[in-house]
């Protein structure tokens, strides 16, 4: 893959005619399914009533990218980190204004992505923990649905416990089926197992969870496909995360 041109080219003015606001910049393909959803969200998002009216972007669809998962539980010793971190670098030659990564896994390796560019990252993570935390004034106890990798780099665990927020994630058990949906049925193409998905987040909330993050991309197709954000008890991520690119980006979040 080649490296991008150092800086913006001449055709980057055209990007958004009228608009001279510089694109948001995407790392994705982490997974390829979930970036689109993510683009999908944006524009669905967007307040818009034509074509110009919504965000320019710069996508970076990487799916080659090392396991998240498999790096951060020791399975593996490519290490996603460095791709990040390039990817990052890539983007901002390309003269975006701030980065966004539609994976939470990914969000483990944020340090290296920041310490690489100058422009501001917005995290998934730190845009749902805020979210969650205005839905439920006096948030005490939140359950998580993530890939293991999520759940043991402590990312979501840590951001809630900076709030005084108790985190309780699926036992191993319950974490195995997880998995197995996030795998072998949304990434492989698979029907869901809706019914496994909701007995695990209500045993979550049998354990004192008021909201149940989906951190996990893959998550929030399903969640997407099957209407589960109709209950207020489900926070997604991925859907945080567009309308905080939304906002940044100057732009209105459709009602």
């Amino acid at each position: 893959m080649a490296d991008a041109p150092a800086g913006p080219g001449p055709a980057l003015g055209a990007v958004g005619a009228g608009d001279d606001r510089p694109p948001v910049g995407v790392i994705g393909g982490v997974g390829p399914l979930a970036t689109a959803y993510f683009l999908q969200l944006v524009v669905e998002l967007t307040e818009a009533e034509r074509d110009q009216d919504h965000l320019d972007m710069v996508v970076l669809n990487h799916a080659t990218i090392p396991d998240r998962t498999a790096f951060v539980l020791g399975r593996s010793a490519d290490d996603p980190g460095p791709v990040l971190a390039r990817d990052a670098r890539r983007l901002e030659a390309f003269g975006v204004s701030f980065l966004v990564m539609p994976c939470n896994t990914a969000h483990h390796f944020t340090q290296q992505v920041v310490d690489a560019v100058s422009v501001p990252f917005v995290s998934i993570i730190d845009t749902t923990v805020d979210a969650a935390r205005e839905r439920v004034p006096g948030l005490a106890t939140v359950g998580l649905l993530a890939t293991a990798g999520t759940a043991a780099a402590g990312v979501y665990q840590d951001a809630f416990a900076a709030h005084g927020v108790t985190t309780v994630v699926p036992d191993d058990a319950d974490q195995a089926l997880v998995s197995q949906i996030i795998y072998e049925q949304v990434k492989a193409g698979r029907p869901v197992d809706v019914d496994t998905f909701r007995a695990v987040a209500g045993r979550l909330v049998e354990r004192g969870a008021s909201v149940i993050v989906l951190g996990c991309t893959e998550l929030s197709v399903v969640a997407v496909d099957h209407g589960l954000l109709a209950d207020p008890v489900y926070l997604d991520s991925m859907d945080q995360l567009a309308r905080a690119t939304i906002r940044r980006a100057g732009h209105r979040v459709r009602d």
